[in-house]
């Protein structure tokens, strides 16, 4: 494969990843949506279940989204009663998130329609591609991290 070929290649890929990412989100959204939930709160109930006890920096920083969005996201479903805030014992500043019984419900009744989804999905591929496409994007991820990580090193801070 000469250059031109190859930069053509990578092109298309970061193309295709990007678009992917747009489609998968779209289909999610609809499907939540048919499901009386958001995305969002899907994802904020599921990743609770995972780690109860998290605090709203925490989840934040693991969902990848702004604090100030996960405020409004976590007061929605404190007013649905899918979560509730304890205060840190260690930290009177900080808020430790639990689910609810009625968000444990809520996310138990989603999990049938989050499998039909992904079997939807990659129903094509053998569970080979599928842990080679994953370690790929795991790869890829962690390459994302490192440049996005070096670019916030470059960053240098005016002198007076």
């Amino acid at each position: 494969m000469d250059k031109a070929e190859r930069l053509e290649l990578r092109r298309e890929l970061v193309f295709q990843l990007i678009e992917t990412s747009r489609l998968l989100h779209g289909f999610v959204d609809q499907r939540a949506k048919e499901f009386g939930t958001t995305r969002a709160q899907w994802g904020v109930l599921g990743r609770l279940r995972r780690q109860e006890g998290l605090t709203q920096v925490e989840l934040a920083a693991q969902l990848r989204l702004q604090p100030i969005s996960l405020v409004r996201l976590l007061d929605r479903l404190v007013e649905q009663d899918c979560v509730e805030r304890r205060t840190d014992p260690h930290d009177r500043r900080a808020n430790k998130l639990y689910l609810t019984a009625k968000g444990r419900q809520m996310i138990e009744r989603l999990d049938p329609h989050g499998h039909r989804m992904r079997a939807d999905i990659l129903e094509d591929y053998s569970d080979e591609e599928m842990r080679r496409m994953r370690d790929m994007l795991v790869g890829i991820k962690a390459r994302l991290a490192e440049l996005t990580h070096a670019a916030h090193d470059d960053v240098t801070e005016p002198t007076a």
